[in-house]
């Protein structure tokens, strides 16, 4: 019998043998849909599946990156060594400081005290206060966005960079290099930068004959701005134009709605630290010696932490974090994600907390920007209607980009994490955690306004929708599972 003959059988047998070690190995330290998924792949095609998982399978960062992340975290403790877990005398509501202990065991970074300036949610006047921000640094300003931009809209802002290093300030800036590359401009902001003078790297570059290859969606999609060490802001927010300047969504007329939050204090520090630790990630540089933790008992006592996550945090401090408030819950629980495509256990507590007679509502863009998202998230509305959720849709064309949540009148959430796969185990993100009255206030009115424009969805209308929407929304649930 010839080779060709015995094809059949050496392929099936090569088939069978992928298909046997998969088994095995897929579901090692991975949540048990995901396992799932990536074998469901590999069963129908196993050779694909097995091409595909070797290139996008590991959702961690390993050899130099796992090491920085270690070493970062050491230093946070070393530096945080000496302060308490919680403020002294901060007024926490019952329960919910031993979220603030877990935030700190999980990053290392302790609940501390900081003060909220406002939320910014209209786009250009959000753009305009970073650059006043910039405008008065003295000494050093870091900025970090998972997308960067010098566009028309964003030129007042870099102006004000340019303007600051001319002054004497030491300008550093990060963006993810794959996001931030494919929008117009890429190269021509990257010359302007080094011209003006600015420091700037790019964050989890893809450079295969350079020796930098990793899982090609794993990227830094945090967003913060730090001047003098004094003064940040952070949120959902990239740093470009509202339309993101492409064609398609000028045509349409479709803009992004975002929101920030202006904070000082203590706070402040725990953001620094997060940029430093990306920055030497990138550039071998150390600004630890700029980072000194120091408790101030006479600052202001609205409790702040904040929480990063991402691949080098195996333990998920994002997801934790929002799965146990949802539990917490005992009123009202008011949730805004862009992309909502929860891991079990959160979608477990959520419908749980409707069901224990929680009035829970869901904020999401009508239509999302992105075609998996917008049909992954939509497979899990009827389970969330039936147990009683209310789901409010911002009106397309505009893409409502916010990530935040409040929890009763106690608690509120905000940052760059959405309610997804993503944002849980393959983005680095960072979520800001406080109990401060003013500032849960502050999130109530954000939703408020959001209610007032939205349009609900209703039970009746969803399970009237077509038979191939379905169909979609459920492959597409399947696919957002490949992690």
């Amino acid at each position: 019998m010839n080779a060709i003959a015995w094809a059949p059988l050496i392929l099936y047998l090569i088939e069978l043998t992928i298909k046997i070690v998969a088994i095995g190995t897929v579901p090692n330290n991975r949540r048990p849909s995901s396992s799932i998924a990536w074998l469901l792949l590999i069963v129908v095609t196993p050779i694909l599946g097995l091409v595909l998982f070797l290139l996008i399978g590991s959702p961690f960062v390993r050899g130099r990156r796992a090491k920085v992340q270690a070493e970062a975290n050491q230093a946070i403790t070393e530096r945080a060594m000496q302060m308490p877990d919680l403020p002294p005398g901060a007024d926490i509501p019952v329960g919910v400081d031993s979220f603030f202990r877990q935030n700190r065991r999980l990053t290392h970074l302790p609940c501390v005290t900081g003060e909220s300036h406002g939320l910014f949610g209209e786009y250009d006047a959000s753009i305009q206060a970073l650059a006043d921000a910039v405008k008065q640094a003295e000494r050093t300003v870091h900025v970090e966005y998972f997308i960067t931009a010098w566009d028309k809209t964003t030129d007042v802002f870099f102006t004000a960079l340019v303007e600051a290093v001319k002054r004497g300030v030491k300008v550093r800036l990060l963006y993810d290099d794959i996001a931030s590359r494919r929008y117009p401009g890429f190269k021509e902001m990257n010359s302007k930068m080094t011209a003006a003078g600015i420091e700037w790297h790019e964050m989890m570059p893809i450079k295969p004959f350079q020796g930098k290859w990793r899982r090609p969606d794993l990227r830094n999609h945090r967003k913060l701005l730090v001047v003098d060490s004094q003064l940040a802001f952070m949120g959902s927010q990239n740093m470009i134009d509202s339309s993101y300047l492409l064609p398609g969504n000028i045509k349409v007329g479709r803009h992004w709605k975002d929101l920030n939050i202006k904070i000082t204090g203590e706070i402040v520090l725990e953001l620094e630290a997060v940029f430093a630790m990306d920055w030497y990630t990138e550039t071998g540089e150390r600004l630890g010696a700029e980072l000194q933790f120091v408790s101030d008992p006479e600052g202001d006592d609205v409790p702040m932490q904040l929480v990063p996550s991402g691949p080098g945090y195996l333990t998920m401090p994002n997801l934790r974090l929002f799965t146990g408030l949802v539990h917490r819950a005992q009123h009202k629980l008011s949730l805004t994600s862009p992309y909502f495509v929860p891991d079990d256990s959160l979608l477990e507590a959520i419908t749980t907390a409707a069901y224990r007679g929680v009035e829970v509502e869901l904020f999401v863009s009508e239509q999302a920007d992105q075609f998996v998202v917008q049909h992954a998230q939509a497979s899990y509305y009827q389970v969330l209607l039936e147990a009683g959720a209310r789901i409010y849709q911002y009106p397309k064309p505009t893409v409502l980009h916010a990530k935040h949540f409040t929890v009763d009148d106690m608690v509120g959430i905000i940052g760059s994490s959405n309610m997804d796969y993503r944002s849980f185990g393959l983005d680095y993100e960072i979520t800001l955690m406080s109990t401060g009255r003013e500032f849960v206030a502050d999130l109530h009115k954000v939703a408020d306004e959001y209610r007032s424009v939205c349009r609900e969805l209703t039970l009746a209308e969803w399970i009237s929708r077509p038979r191939g929407q379905r169909y979609v929304d459920n492959v597409m649930r399947l696919v957002s599972a490949l992690q």
